[in-house]
């Protein structure tokens, strides 16, 4: 689904027209940007079967993520706030795992749609009050194999908050300074795909397996 999120987006591919958009069942997101969450509502193309559709496609909109300091007089961080996180990674030494916070600047919260199922930034994935599981699978067509009560049954991880995951401004990366935006994402669902610095460029490792992704109506996707 999320193929060549760190390249540029190819001017054609068997699977994907030429304009960018999908075919034959899949939905092709460019989520490469820094600064903007791409927010997916399945129900929208639920919706649209049942009433014969059968070219139907979830909704995609994007929000921009707020930079710009919010009108406040508070200039440090407090429980879960909006704002920009700025954190030292040690790129060339230990590898991102070893971080130290340096400042931080309120913001607007994230805007986002009236109704979405998941947002993608990316590799960062957040879900609407959903929860997520990982099964072993490595097709989705295997998904048939499990039951309403297999799918109850698994452990789901619902979103989280971050500070220093959703990597936003760059401005400072030559001195490994780097801001995050705070927001709460789903660390299951963002495992898709593992970023590893130390080397660089990075190396990305891509996660094959299957997610069950528990929606906040308590229907599953997968």
């Amino acid at each position: 689904m999320f193929e060549g999120i760190y390249d540029d987006a190819p001017a054609q591919r068997d699977s994907i027209s030429s304009d960018g958009t999908s075919i034959s069942g899949q939905l092709y997101i460019d989520a490469t940007s820094w600064t903007d969450w791409y927010y997916v509502d399945l129900d929208s193309a639920l919706h649209s079967a049942q009433r014969g559709d059968s070219t139907a496609r979830p909704v995609v909109s994007s929000f921009t993520i707020p930079t710009e300091q919010a009108a406040t007089n508070q200039n440090r961080r407090t429980t879960n706030e909006a704002g920009i996180y700025t954190y030292w990674f040690d790129v060339w030494g230990k590898g991102i795992s070893v971080n130290e916070f340096r400042s931080f600047m309120p913001t607007e919260p994230q805007p986002a749609p009236a109704q979405w199922t998941f947002a993608v930034h990316r590799n960062n994935v957040r879900t609407n009050g959903g929860a997520v599981s990982e099964t072993q699978l490595a097709d989705i067509s295997q998904v048939n194999t499990l039951t309403l009560t297999n799918l109850q049954a698994m452990t789901y991880t619902p979103d989280s908050w971050t500070e220093k995951v959703v990597w936003t401004v760059q401005a400072q990366m030559l001195n490994s300074l780097i801001g995050s935006q705070g927001i709460a994402v789903n660390s299951v669902l963002s495992s898709w795909l593992d970023v590893e610095i130390p080397p660089m460029p990075p190396a990305f490792h891509h996660n094959s397996h299957v997610f069950i992704v528990r929606l906040a109506d308590g229907s599953f996707a997968a």
